[in-house]
């Protein structure tokens, strides 16, 4: 099967991020069009400018250099604190959206991602595609823009992003090095920094094509490890997977809208039932306890309540959640026509945070091996093989 990667970069991402932002909040000028900077305190000698706009960039301010030196080359500068919270903020959300295309995505730094989509892709279906798809989905829902490198290497997705910016998308296949990518200044590739420059032009290596076309002996014999790496980058020939370790959810949850009004407490807890089973088994699958359940309810007026109960001890299994969730449904429930029920729980903890002696109660023992014993039936058999006994009515289906 053939790889297929995208390499996916923020446009200039702490400025593009707090201009977002400070127009969501009412701001009527976007920093993106006006000499500014994120920066340190002004005040402070050693404030130095983290990002720039491209209009202070043509004023010659660059990164890294104190705020004074920018005032100095431009008077008329806007300077606006750093918020890292905020960059944290856009980072996940565009990492959410990257999970919606694949499981396997790396987060390189906050404001990059390699995507693998071997695999993922329908048959027929271009990448090319998916990459403009995500693309001009973060420009119209975000409101800002991203370079999209699109390989069958994952080295290669990741110079092809750095091409021509901003707001591009650009392939760079093994099949497209020697024309894209021999050609270019050797300070363009991957992981050849300022140091290694001089020593690589003195060797006669000053384009990309230089170093693919010398003997890998030669370049190993002068940098050893890190020159054969950077050979093979010429090469394009990295051959690296992306490195994603699958985040740990923040919380569980399953809802469920009812096709018809539902008026009785009894029909609505055998739906409780289903729901609660459901995200108890994703919970233990996720090998992780949770420490509070909530229980929602919206009425046939769409009016919503929700109540959450913090439970005495963590758990994983489907009799304690259930019970607090009935709990909350009793407190809950006025007699109102409902439409939907949802459960959800949170304050979720590792299972090696849990204290061991919690187990040796005889009661949680037996609920654990109930669990157990139904996971693996519907694990072989499907969910609607069985389920916990009850005298509710209801046959509704939840998916």
């Amino acid at each position: 099967m053939e790889k297929r990667f995208l390499h996916i970069d923020v446009n200039n991402a702490f400025l593009s991020w707090t201009a977002v932002e400070r127009l969501k909040a009412g701001e009527t000028i976007d920093l993106r069009n006006i000499p500014s900077v994120v920066g340190g305190d002004e005040s402070k000698r050693r404030g130095i400018v983290v990002a720039k706009s491209n209009v202070a960039k043509k004023f010659g301010i660059k990164t890294a250099e104190p705020i004074y030196m920018a005032r100095k080359k431009c008077p008329s500068i806007v300077v606006v604190p750093a918020n890292h919270e905020v960059y944290r903020r856009y980072s996940d959300e565009l990492y959410k959206l990257f999970l919606k295309y694949t499981e396997k995505v790396e987060r390189f730094s906050i404001d990059e991602c390699f995507l693998d989509l071997t695999g993922y892709l329908k048959p027929n279906e271009d990448i090319v595609k998916i990459g403009i798809e995500i693309k001009e989905k973060i420009k119209n829902d975000y409101g800002f823009t991203v370079n999209v490198g699109v390989s069958d290497d994952k080295i290669l997705a990741k110079i092809a992003s750095d091409f021509e910016k901003p707001d591009k998308l650009h392939t760079l296949f093994k099949s497209e090095i020697q024309t894209k990518l021999w050609s270019l200044p050797i300070s363009d590739l991957f992981m050849v920094g300022k140091k290694s420059v001089p020593k690589l032009n003195n060797m006669g290596i000053k384009t990309i094509g230089d170093l693919a076309n010398t003997d890998k002996n030669v370049i190993m014999k002068a940098f050893g490890k890190y020159g054969y790496m950077i050979w093979r980058y010429a090469n394009g020939e990295s051959n690296e997977e992306v490195n994603y370790l699958p985040e740990k959810p923040k919380g569980i949850g399953n809802s469920y809208t009812i096709p018809y009004d539902v008026g009785n407490i009894d029909d609505l807890q055998a739906i409780l039932v289903e729901l609660v089973e459901k995200v108890a088994y994703r919970l233990r699958k996720e090998d992780m306890y949770a420490t509070v359940v909530n229980v929602q309810l919206k009425n046939n007026n769409f009016k919503t309540v929700s109540h959450q109960k913090k439970l005495d001890v963590r758990t994983d299994t489907t009799k304690d959640i259930l019970d607090a969730a009935k709990e909350l449904l009793k407190e809950l429930y006025n007699g109102d026509l409902i439409r939907l029920i949802g459960v959800r729980v949170d304050g979720l903890v590792e299972k090696n945070e849990m204290q061991l002696s919690m187990f040796d109660m005889p009661e949680n023992t037996k609920n654990k091996k109930i669990d157990e014993a139904m996971d693996k039936i519907k694990e072989r058999y499907g969910d609607k093989i069985i389920s916990r006994a009850t005298d509710l009515k209801s046959n509704t289906d939840i998916n």
